[in-house]
């Protein structure tokens, strides 16, 4: 038994606390949202784990690692939870499926709905099924519908459904997430575009999906027919550099063979942000202009000082011909902020570097205190002039346009 377990009253305190914490940090914006967080006992649908693992506003409980220590499903972080379950606006009676079992989050939409409404939960693993089934009828919530099944196809015989909630990262949206949908039903999924997942919440009208809201999240993948994998392109022989691609790689790849033999072009934006200031739009913004946009990656254990990113992990790239860029950061003066740069290499990484550097400037200038963009999903075979201006992502299954709206002083 856990420490969670053994004293529920304490998890009970602890509960209340993390609810306090998201109010106060702009998660929870609703009544609704904060009566559910705190009726439903989160302890109860991670029982291995403890009370500290649990009970963190901001940190996931993986619940199942294949056998090579990948993660497979998880109970999501409860702001996370929160920030999706207002995206979702869940009101009393409504029908609403969930993509992606566990429990905890099931119980959630079942407390929003309440005794009028269904909840249905889908996930394509039985041994995730039958641990959800098992834990919401241990914590009273009978009522959950629980399937095995593929949610590529989502579950037609409980649809029409008032909200979809998807809680897998999806790279494609299927025509049953679509047409399951009620006239006017919103879908809210981590939807992963050009390597940058965002959850998305989208309101169906007709026959496709217009975004109402985006925020910056991070997922389990989603198994199946549904599953995606990024392709790598490793621009050193040892590994130390891969540059990820979301929609195939570039068209001769082989050009870059030799760029990192070339001397390392810098050059610095001017553009100055605060340290905690988030900047997911400038993320998108990028994605949007530049046609070569990637995620590079550094092998920490090969790393010979190649390149310098500010982030080892995930670094916003571009590949042009024979030449690669990424963006990164250096400290100010004063240290309160710090300043956008790009470093590029290749046979014209000079060039490259600088419009890089570029769009960043125009981001600052147009976009930074304007609105994100707006993100629609079209059927994959909507012809190309009935789709609006903007960047345009195919997907198997769908076609997603990115639109910014007018651009705004900065």
């Amino acid at each position: 038994m856990t420490d969670v377990t053994a004293d529920p009253d304490r998890a009970a305190q602890l509960r209340d606390q993390i609810v306090d914490t998201l109010i106060a940090d702009g998660t929870i914006v609703s009544k609704p949202v904060e009566t559910a967080m705190r009726a439903v006992p989160r302890h109860q649908f991670a029982p291995d784990a403890s009370m500290d693992e649990v009970y963190s506003a901001y940190n996931a409980v993986f619940t199942k690692k294949d056998e090579h220590g990948v993660i497979m499903s998880s109970v999501s972080a409860p702001q996370i939870q929160a920030m999706m379950l207002e995206q979702a606006g869940i009101e009393p009676g409504m029908r609403v499926l969930e993509v992606g079992s566990g429990g905890y989050n099931a119980a959630l939409i079942a407390e929003l709905v309440g005794a009028s409404g269904e909840v249905t939960t889908v996930d394509i693993d039985p041994e995730v099924t039958d641990r959800a089934a098992r834990l919401l009828a241990g914590a009273g919530y009978t009522r959950v519908r629980v399937v095995c099944a593929d949610a590529t196809d989502g579950v037609p015989a409980y649809g029409l459904y008032d909200r979809i909630v998807v809680t897998a990262g999806a790279w494609d949206i299927p025509p049953a997430w679509v047409s399951q949908l009620t006239a006017g039903g919103r879908l809210v999924v981590p939807l992963r575009m050009r390597g940058l997942t965002r959850s998305i919440a989208f309101d169906r009208a007709g026959d496709h999906l217009t975004s109402v809201s985006a925020q910056v999240c991070g997922f389990v993948p989603m198994q199946g027919a549904g599953a995606h994998r990024e392709e790598l392109l490793l621009v050193t022989g040892t590994g130390e550099i891969g540059l990820r691609f979301d929609d195939g790689l570039p068209a001769d790849p082989s050009r870059l063979d030799n760029a990192v033999r070339t001397p390392r072009a810098e050059t610095w934006s001017g553009v100055l942000i605060g340290r905690q200031e988030p900047f997911d739009t400038l993320q998108l913004y990028l994605a949007t202009v530049l046609d070569g946009f990637c995620i590079m990656a550094v092998d920490p254990d090969l790393d010979t000082g190649l390149v310098a990113p500010a982030n080892r992990w995930f670094c916003m790239a571009a590949v042009d011909g024979g030449s690669f860029a990424y963006v990164t950061t250096r400290r100010t003066a004063d240290e309160a902020s710090v300043e956008f740069g790009v470093h590029a290499l290749g046979p014209d990484a000079v060039a490259l570097a600088e419009r890089v550097a570029e769009q960043i400037r125009t981001w600052e200038r147009e976009r930074r205190s304007g609105p994100g963009p707006v993100i629609r999903v079209y059927p994959a075979d909507t012809p190309d002039d009935q789709l609006p201006d903007g960047r345009v992502i195919d997907k198997q299954h769908c076609r997603i346009s990115i639109s910014w709206p007018a651009a705004t002083a900065a």
